[in-house]
């Protein structure tokens, strides 16, 4: 009970500025072909002239593979050079784009880089979490660890923005980075959980943090020092409240599992944040970013 008492502390929010930006994530890397469909109709646009090539069909498949230095796509059984290296495919409204047997909200962006085609997903950063917390954690669990699972989430992809640059996006859709579903993964609840947290991140010494965090610590969550070359001061060791779990993954940050078991003793999103991340802040995000 004393613990509890400690984290009834107010929650007060600070406004950070952040830069307008749609993230980035690597849905395929360098393959030697995908395959690509559309619920409506889909316009592919080159992206170095901005002109129109392509009219997608609504709900039906193109395979699309490098050719020398420009991206062909199979059409009625022909192959078509697209003169492009760089292309851009935008659903109409409301429309969702598929690979990889998934359903995927925002655009997608091709490229030959020389090596294959890499396939990413230019989504919101809001759209994109939608697709992360349940890819992350079961929908079936508590709405406040849903809710800090989004926050985490939602920091950890700020604070990476740009990790996977050299491929030309942000962040991998695997638990390398972030597991993330796309819209097929999607869950009512888990939605909610993220529209409720809509900008919120956690801040430390003014900057967002990367709040890490793993399925489960084996019952103490590990400093960053113990796991990598140097302790951040968001990051100390604590019970993890998840006794009785093998550990899994890192243990660094928070404990999804003891986050879960935390929302079932009562303690809302904010409190167990507080708890798994130390000297942090939380913050609300202005604008669109």
């Amino acid at each position: 009970m004393g613990m509890r008492k400690a984290l009834l502390l107010f929650i007060t929010f600070i406004t950070l500025c952040c830069p307008c930006f749609a993230i980035k994530i690597g849905l395929q890397t360098e393959v030697s072909k995908t395959y690509i469909g559309a619920s409506t109709q889909a316009e592919i646009i080159n992206c170095d002239t901005n002109k129109l090539i392509f009219v997608m069909e609504k709900m039906k498949g193109y395979e699309m593979k490098p050719y020398r230095d420009v991206i062909a796509i199979k059409v009625d059984g022909q192959w078509n050079k697209m003169r492009a290296d760089k292309i851009i495919i935008k659903p109409e409204e409301g429309g969702f784009l598929s690979v990889k047997r998934k359903w995927y909200r925002g655009n997608f962006k091709i490229i030959n880089d020389g090596l294959g085609l890499t396939v990413i997903n230019d989504i919101p950063l809001e759209e994109y979490l939608q697709g992360v917390v349940p890819s992350e954690m079961p929908s079936s669990w508590e709405h406040e660890a849903h809710k800090a699972q989004a926050i985490a989430a939602r920091s950890y992809a700020i604070a990476n923005r740009g990790k996977r640059a050299k491929y030309g996006y942000d962040l991998k859709d695997t638990p390398e980075d972030q597991a993330y579903g796309g819209a097929s993964a999607e869950k009512l609840n888990t939605n909610e959980a993220v529209e409720e947290t809509e900008g919120i991140v956690l801040v430390c010494q003014g900057k967002i943090v990367p709040a890490y965090y793993s399925a489960s610590a084996g019952g103490t969550t590990k400093t960053g020092g113990q796991v990598w070359s140097a302790d951040l001061p968001f990051l100390k060791s604590v019970p993890s409240f998840d006794d009785g779990i093998k550990k899994n993954g890192h243990g660094v940050g928070m404990s999804q599992y003891g986050a879960n078991n935390l929302a079932k003793r009562g303690y809302n999103a904010y409190q167990i944040l507080k708890y798994f991340y130390a000297n942090t802040k939380f913050a609300r995000v202005r604008g669109e970013y």
